[in-house]
């Protein structure tokens, strides 16, 4: 008799898989949604427990991760850690009285859609309009975990709802001030300029105007750089250089092919 084979939440040659499997991409995909998040103006629920605020980036590698987890996990595991966030969200709601806006949700699944795509072109090389598929059929597929409704099936109706929520769903407040103080505190004056001109490369052009980024030529080029470092094995160097050493662990577990 054949042995039935796992059946993974992204399967075995996705480039979900790909994408979510280095380090480096992933950290651009944390870059991103750290600015986007700072401006949700459901942000509240975030300091709601005091965990953002007190701790930003670590609450946001713990988000990363878990995301990553689920990724290259079997379905049945995957489903299980699914389950896990819908309490950890219901409890929340107990405690607060009343329900994560739905919207909020979604905005949360299309920056995983959004900076996969983004921070892997940035890095790699132009996905195909199947793969831009792929990435949202993956996510949609946390997304119905999550009983997440109303999302788009198709790559181009996708990026006619995204644009609408960028505009409706955003502003900038004093929780995204409070936010990028906390940035400033935790990585230092040098690791949060680069932090901005990282994010100011690859956030949307709605992220981009209303936290004021400005154009600096200087950071396509060291994304260019970076390239070449991975090419001489010394992008882990230059990973320590971006963030600091309380994280080189956390950094390095982003590498790990989990569920293989």
């Amino acid at each position: 008799m054949e042995k039935k084979t796992s059946v993974y939440f992204a399967h075995e040659d996705s480039i979900v898989r790909e994408i979510w499997g280095k380090s480096d991409t992933i950290l651009l995909i944390f870059a991103g949604a750290a600015a986007e998040f700072a401006l949700s103006k459901a942000v509240d629920w975030l300091f709601f427990t005091g965990k953002l605020p007190a701790d930003p980036i670590g609450r946001l590698f713990s988000t990363v991760t878990y995301a990553k987890r689920i990724v290259f996990s079997k379905e049945k595991e995957a489903f299980q850690a699914i389950h896990a966030i819908n309490s950890i969200h219901g409890n929340l709601e107990d405690k607060r009285g009343y329900k994560i806006p739905e919207w909020a949700y979604r905005d949360v699944l299309f920056m995983l859609i959004d900076y996969s795509i983004r921070a892997y072109e940035t890095l790699e090389r132009p996905l195909t309009s199947a793969e831009k598929h792929e990435i949202l059929t993956v996510f949609n597929k946390l997304g119905k975990g999550l009983q997440i409704p109303n999302s788009p099936q198709s790559f181009a109706d996708w990026e006619i709802v995204r644009e609408e929520h960028l505009m409706a769903n955003l502003k900038y407040s004093g929780y995204t001030k409070d936010l990028f103080i906390q940035y400033r505190r935790q990585l230092g004056a040098v690791r949060y300029h680069m932090l901005l001109g990282v994010q100011g490369i690859v956030v949307p052009k709605r992220v981009h105007e209303l936290m004021g980024f400005k154009k600096m030529s200087i950071y396509p080029t060291l994304i260019s750089g970076y390239k070449l470092t991975r090419a001489i094995r010394l992008d882990d160097f230059f990973k320590n250089l971006i963030l600091p050493s309380k994280y080189k662990k956390e950094i390095k577990g982003l590498d790990e092919k989990l569920g293989n």
